[in-house]
Parts: C-alpha cells; sequence; structure tokens
C-alpha cells in the first residue's frame, strides 16, 4: 500500500463497524461532500444515497442468514483506516464458494479452469448480495485523501486474493468510474445490459405515454385495463404500513414465485423483518388485492434519484399483473415522487416496450492465474462488443415517438 498512514483490515461481519463510519463512506451526507476542481477525483459531485450500501441493508442480509459462511457468502469486507482510527473507506466484499446470487455469470468460466485442473472456488465477490443494482464497491469518506484511499482500496482486493488463495475478485454492478479506475489497476472490464426507465420531468403516467408511439401507447393503456379486471386493486405500502401480517403474506409471494423461478429462494423471512425495522421509509411494497386478500407483490428500495425494483411474487396469475405491479406502478410512484429513474432489476427485453430503456452495467474482475487471464480477456473483448452492438440495435426500437427522438 502506498501510503504509510492507511491501514487496512478485514471484517469479518458487517455488525464490527459502526453503522455511522460504514454510512460515512456508503452514503456521505451532502454537507460533507467538497466541490472538487480535479473532475477526476471520487466524490466530486454529488453522491446519490443508494439503499442496498448501507449499513442497514447489508446488515439485516447477515443478521438474517441471508448471506453469510452457511449460504456461501462469508463476510471479508475491507476496511481502510486513517492514522488516527477514522474509518475512511470500505468495501463490501465476501468469500464465496459457488456463483449463485450474482447475476454477472463465470459459471462457464469456473467449469473451463476446473477441467483445466483448476480451483475456482473459493473467489471474492464485491457486490451486494443477490441484488443486481449498480452502485458504488469502492465506499470512500470525502477528503483530500480520497483518492489514496480508493487505490489502497484496489491493491487490498488483490492481496486479499492472495492470502485466501483465491482464483480471482470480481466487482460486479459498480458506475463506470469505478471500472475505469479497477482497469487501470489490472481488472479485466465486462460489460451487460440492463433496462431502466428515465424520468424526462414527466408530469403524471399520461404525460409519459404521450411520449410514446400510438401503438405502443395504446398497447400499455390495454394491458393496465387488463391487469386490474377481476376486482384487483393496487396498494403503495411503505413506513409504518410495512407490518408483520403484510410481510408474512409477501414473504409466501417470495417463496411460492422464488421456488418455481430459482430453486432455491436467497432471502429468510427474518430479513423482511429486518428492514422493516431499519429501513421501512425506503421500502415500497407494490401489492395487489382481490376478493380481500392479497394476491401478489413486488418489492422496492427508495434511492434519492431511483427507485430501486427488485423481486416479485405472486399467488394467483393474473394477465399483465406482473406488467403492471412491477413497471407500471415504478413509474407511477417515480413520478409521483419526482425520481430520476427506475431499475427494475436484472436482464428482460420485454421492458423496452414499457418504455425502459438498455442501459450498460459495468463489472470489473482481477483474475490470479495468467493463463486464465488471458483466456478470459480474449473472451471478453468480443463480447463487449456484442453488448454495445445489442445496446444500440434496441435503443433502435424504442418506443418513444420519432420525432421525440429526432429532437434529442
Amino acid at each position: 500500500m502506498s501510503d504509510p498512514e492507511l491501514r487496512l483490515r478485514v471484517i469479518p461481519a458487517i455488525d464490527q463497524v459502526p453503522a455511522e463510519a460504514w454510512d460515512a463512506c456508503a452514503n456521505p451526507k451532502p454537507a460533507a461532500i467538497e466541490p472538487s476542481c480535479e473532475p477526476s477525483q471520487p466524490n466530486s459531485q454529488r453522491l446519490e444515497y443508494n439503499p442496498f450500501i448501507s449499513h442497514n441493508f447489508l446488515g439485516a442480509l447477515e443478521a438474517s442468514g441471508s448471506a453469510g459462511a452457511r449460504t456461501g457468502w462469508q463476510p471479508q469486507h475491507l476496511i481502510a483506516k486513517s492514522a488516527d482510527g477514522t474509518i475512511v473507506g470500505a468495501v463490501p466484499c465476501y468469500l464465496k464458494s459457488h456463483s449463485r446470487g450474482e447475476y454477472v455469470f463465470d459459471r462457464g468460466w469456473a467449469e473451463a479452469y476446473e477441467r483445466a485442473g483448476g480451483d475456482y472456488y473459493p473467489k471474492l465477490q464485491v457486490s451486494v448480495p443477490f441484488t443486481p443494482a449498480t452502485g458504488r464497491r469502492l465506499l470512500l469518506r470525502p477528503g483530500p485523501s480520497a483518492e489514496q484511499v480508493r487505490a489502497a482500496l484496489s491493491t487490498g482486493l488483490v492481496e486479499l486474493c492472495r492470502r485466501h488463495e483465491a482464483s480471482s475478485v470480481h466487482v460486479t454492478f459498480m458506475p463506470e468510474d469505478e471500472c475505469d479506475h479497477l482497469a487501470s489497476q489490472g481488472f479485466l472490464r465486462r460489460t451487460d445490459q440492463q433496462f431502466h426507465w428515465e424520468n424526462a420531468g414527466y408530469a403524471s403516467f399520461d404525460a409519459f405515454l404521450d411520449a410514446l408511439s400510438s401503438r405502443k401507447r395504446k398497447t400499455i393503456k390495454r394491458e393496465r385495463r387488463e391487469a386490474l379486471e377481476n376486482g384487483i386493486t393496487i396498494h403503495w405500502l411503505t413506513g409504518a404500513d410495512l407490518t408483520e401480517e403484510v410481510w408474512d403474506v409477501f414473504f409466501a409471494f417470495y417463496m411460492e414465485t422464488g421456488s418455481r423461478k430459482w430453486g432455491r429462494p436467497y432471502l429468510t423471512r427474518r430479513f423482511y423483518s429486518l428492514i422493516a425495522q431499519s429501513m421501512a421509509d425506503q421500502t415500497l411494497l407494490v401489492m395487489a388485492k382481490r376478493a380481500g386478500r392479497w394476491i401478489a407483490g413486488a418489492i422496492n428500495f427508495i434511492g434519492s434519484d431511483t427507485l430501486f425494483g427488485r423481486h416479485w411474487g405472486a399467488v394467483e396469475h393474473h394477465p399483465f399483473l406482473h406488467f403492471e405491479v412491477c413497471y407500471y406502478q415504478a413509474i407511477d410512484f417515480a413520478i409521483a415522487h419526482k425520481l430520476a429513474r427506475v431499475e427494475a432489476g436484472a436482464q428482460g427485453e420485454h421492458k423496452l416496450a414499457r418504455g425502459y430503456m438498455p442501459t450498460t452495467t459495468h463489472s470489473a474482475h482481477y483474475i490470479a492465474d495468467p493463463g486464465l487471464r488471458r483466456a478470459i480477456a480474449d473472451y471478453l473483448a468480443p463480447e463487449r462488443a456484442y453488448v454495445e452492438a445489442a445496446g444500440e440495435e434496441l435503443a433502435a426500437a424504442a418506443p418513444f415517438r420519432k420525432d421525440l427522438l429526432a429532437q434529442e
């Protein structure tokens, strides 16, 4: 590490770090962020509050048993301290024995390496478990030494990989500038695609519809109308509305749908109780009710600029109800609360017709074995070109009116 004033430690549980110290790096208050004349410096512009990198969210994953050694997500959080003991940087990091719950797929790399006689696991994963949402991963307390702290954390990840005799370090769903930094440190760059809705200052959902082509506008109106047939009503629950009874119902949705979709759902029932205790005002359930009982719902988390859609579940299935609960209601909420965007989770080209546009996501990968590194680098170059070309092709099929696109 280049700066002798910094000390790095590995923390085996986030509850060993004071919440205020972690959050001063993860979600610093705007007043703590000093303007910088160096645009390349981290934290030189306003940072969005991101609920997923908060101490509360990560702590709920660990305390609930959702993320831990038993589930193959052993916390190995990297902490940087200044000479006076102040925590000035942090990285949410996990030692992993599998590749589940990540949404950036490296199973092919693992299989190829193991066929060649190598051990791909354990590996280090820098991410928010089970959460394919973009957010900072090298968490820095604002200040004049932020750049040195970031460099130290990057170097520390490589050293942690060596000490664990791990095959690799994977930093996923990070901002592009963080990916640029890690690429300059020898990490391999990878890109993928998600679909995000952007708020162009719409006054209402109808104003958003007016920006779409006539055919797409009619389709969405029909889908929303049919979704609410059979007496279905939609409800936004947040804050004090999130009772244990509501979480019991939503967890049943999650288990029903998750068991069919993933085989083994990741989150425990206690996780939901914990976030209700500490993050109720940053949590939104969009719930559907029919004949006096809840039948479906989607969980969202509220950032300062973004509504992050996560998972949904249902015990009754009705045409277009998934689109209404997960996509259209999210847009409604974002417009009503003047949020800049909706991130609706991983993959899903069907989101494009609903106004969610292709957006590039970024990850960075340190591969210890030189041979495996060369092979993966050769694979990633054409993959990045494919992702870029696919994004351009998808953007050309945007549902927006051509006259509006021509003005951009």
